[in-house]
């Protein structure tokens, strides 16, 4: 069964991880889309050697994976081309003419200076949906500044100064977590665009920013702050709710509890196996919990220390208490619930043979989303690209002694 987006063609002119992860989604849900690289690749297939980070996996078969690149750049074709090349710029324009939507993250000047701005390719292609990833957005005193998800979303947009208990330094963020927040934003946005084009026959500019989709992810804390009563750090020890509040368990496992009303209190109480708690004029009341929380927490502490995660877990399960443990990576990729749903999809890869992969979310009914195959090698589908625009194999090899494509 084909995908959602079969049909549609999109081209990739982006770099890292949240512009390429949104085509990564496109291109699961049905969309043929091709990657456009500079012909040394674009820079998130360096990274591992800049962050002195062991980001690359070595198979038995002696090749190589990359895994930041791997999941953002799976199920694309990929051509390499110099864009300082007129000739080169031609390819481009040549492939947009019959492109449903192009995505960029590269900076604004880079697109203007190549004639891959809004304004020039919306009269080469007015039914096009043209998308830009900025870092603080098109406007402002910030206007082309670089960001990264953990300065433009994490450190900015206020979950830094959030997250971590009061007075700690915050703690530093995960790799790319705002990052993939975005893509999702970005995939929506060419969703509502192409429904749009089915009504008007037009096609339009999309512009977002890694800033204010920290914001949006942000909005509950930010929404407070606009209505004038910002929400302060969260305090375990000092947790309004005792309920709502973080623990762990005797062999160092740790959970997340999640109960919001009076309701979960005599439960709880059963669950824990401490009745005497459930009716004690300090705590009978969630006002009196809150009045009293940090001696409660204390409390609860000492309790939950007693029983291994694995007790707790029978016994919160008897009694229907909303808690999540807390998993490292590793353990999700095992997890039982993890693989019963999907989460991972194994594929064949050129050089590494068989890995695995973080699936797609969502799960269509009529029209099934499918990882379709690894991430392109560095202008791995340039002749075949080139042959499909009409271009001849003395056209390619004129190209490649030019220096336009490899």
């Amino acid at each position: 069964m084909a995908g959602a987006f079969e049909g549609i063609k999109v081209i990739d002119f982006t770099q890292v991880i949240a512009a390429p992860a949104c085509s990564a989604i496109l291109a699961d849900w049905g969309a043929e889309v091709v990657k456009v690289e500079p012909l040394g690749g674009e820079w998130e297939r360096r990274v591992a050697s800049y962050l002195r980070t062991p980001l690359i996996r070595k198979s038995d078969k002696g090749g190589e994976v990359q895994f930041y690149f791997e999941v953002v750049n799976r199920g694309k074709k990929g051509l390499a081309v110099d864009l300082r090349h007129e000739r080169g710029r031609e390819i481009i324009y040549k492939l947009i003419d019959n492109a449903d939507v192009f995505i960029a993250s590269y900076e604004v000047d880079v697109l203007n200076r190549f004639g891959l701005d809004f304004a020039s390719l919306s009269q080469r292609t007015p039914r096009l949906i043209h998308v830009v990833l900025t870092g603080y957005g098109m406007q402002g005193p910030l206007k082309g500044e670089r960001g990264y998800d953990y300065t433009a979303a994490w450190a900015r947009a206020g979950m830094m100064h959030l997250i971590g208990e009061p007075g700690s330094r915050p703690p530093p963020a995960r790799p790319g977590m705002l990052d993939m927040v975005a893509a999702v934003h970005m995939a929506a946005a060419v969703s509502a665009a192409l429904f749009s084009r089915e009504k008007t026959g037009r096609g339009q500019e999309l512009t977002l920013s890694l800033y204010q989709v920290g914001v949006w992810t942000m909005g509950l804390d930010i929404q407070s702050a606009l209505f004038g009563m910002p929400l302060p750090k969260a305090d375990r020890l000092r947790a309004p709710n005792v309920l709502w509040n973080t623990y762990r368990s005797k062999d160092g496992r740790c959970f997340q509890s999640a109960m919001m009303t009076e309701d979960f209190w005599p439960p709880f109480c059963r669950a824990i196996e401490r009745l005497d708690l459930e009716n004690d004029p300090h705590y009978d009341t969630a006002e009196n919990r809150e009045r009293n929380s940090e001696e409660l927490i204390q409390i609860l502490d000492q309790v939950i220390a007693t029983k291994t995660m694995a007790e707790w877990e029978r016994r919160f399960r008897k009694y229907n208490i909303i808690y999540g443990i807390a998993l490292s990576p590793t353990e999700i990729t095992t997890d039982p619930q993890a693989l019963a749903n999907d989460f991972f999809v194994e594929i064949e890869h050129p050089v590494a043979g068989k890995i695995k992969l973080v699936n797609t979310t969502v799960k269509f009914s009529e029209t099934p989303a499918s990882v379709k195959s690894a991430a392109p090698e560095v202008g791995q589908h340039t002749e075949e690209i080139l042959l499909d625009l009409g271009y001849t194999w003395d056209d390619i090899s004129e190209l490649i002694d030019q220096g336009v494509i490899l």
